[in-house]
């Protein structure tokens, strides 16, 4: 019975992996394929010959590196912001000792996730455009670090929860002040949660449309998913060159957890502290 649960795990997991390549394999294949291969028929599950063809139109003709480097700038900027402040909140609700409050606080936090993000979006574009704020990347950044604040603090005090005050304590009578604790022995012990409210916050500003879509106009300050949801048009999807772009745009999320995978798992599942 024991063999037969393994080999079913095995398998289930098996599939699960096919099922999640299998998209990426497709997109990657009919990025390396011929336009012409693309629309033939039977369909061809490995290019007959491998082009870079549009890869090369992605850089060129659609300028794909100005909107690769607007997304990096906006996305580190701001999961960077969104770390540190979160850092910093997370602590405060975390030691915060008043009980009701810190529940009424975390309930707040944890309603504005509960709020669609399209019933503020006529009245913020009302305001911003009356203010001259659109159509700028930091506007962008600064919507996107008050997209993903709450949840971040949500996340660093779970972490600093984990940290015994006992530490701070021992620190303090040691010499330190409640600054040199915080950064000489509290800080250096979250660096997993770190980790991870950082990814968190990269992947979701890296992908998100909807901001980008209502605030930013000129061709020049569109970040990767506005460029994409821009191949799309009255006269056709242009596969080849959509595929090339969804390639690039998952390089850099692909890279982060593959530095920061070690960190993430420890963040996410053991806090900040073992033991």
């Amino acid at each position: 019975m024991t063999t037969f649960k393994k080999v079913l795990k095995i398998t289930a997991l098996a599939l699960y992996l096919i099922a999640a390549l299998l998209p990426f394999y497709w997109i990657t294949i009919t990025s390396l394929k011929d336009s012409k291969e693309i629309y033939s028929f039977p369909l061809k599950y490995w290019p007959s010959k491998i082009s870079f063809n549009s890869y090369k139109q992605l850089f060129s003709f659609a300028n794909f590196g100005i909107y690769f480097r607007n997304s990096a700038i906006v996305s580190l900027i701001a999961a960077f912001a969104a770390m540190i402040i979160s850092m910093f909140s997370g602590y405060a609700l975390s030691r915060l000792k008043m009980k009701r409050f810190k529940n009424r606080i975390l309930l707040a936090l944890y309603f504005t996730q509960m709020i669609p993000g399209f019933i503020i979006m006529a009245p913020l574009f009302t305001m911003l455009s009356r203010f001259q704020m659109t159509d700028k990347l930091s506007t962008l950044t600064i919507l996107y670090i008050t997209m993903v604040i709450a949840f971040s603090t949500i996340m660093a005090k779970s972490f600093f929860d984990r940290i015994p005050i006992s530490l701070e304590e021992a620190s303090m009578i040691d010499g330190c002040n409640i600054i040199q604790s915080l950064f000489k022995i509290v800080f250096p012990l979250t660096l997993p949660g770190l980790a991870a409210i950082f990814s968190f916050a990269f992947v979701n500003i890296w992908n998100e449309l909807f901001l980008a879509t209502m605030f930013i106009f000129s061709d020049d300050k569109m970040t990767i998913p506005v460029a994409l949801n821009s191949f799309i048009s009255k006269a056709g999807i242009s596969w080849d060159i959509m595929s090339a772009g969804l390639v690039v745009s998952l390089l850099p999320t692909m890279i982060i957890f593959a530095f920061a995978q070690k960190y993430i798992i420890a963040g996410l599942t053991e806090g900040a502290v073992k033991g």
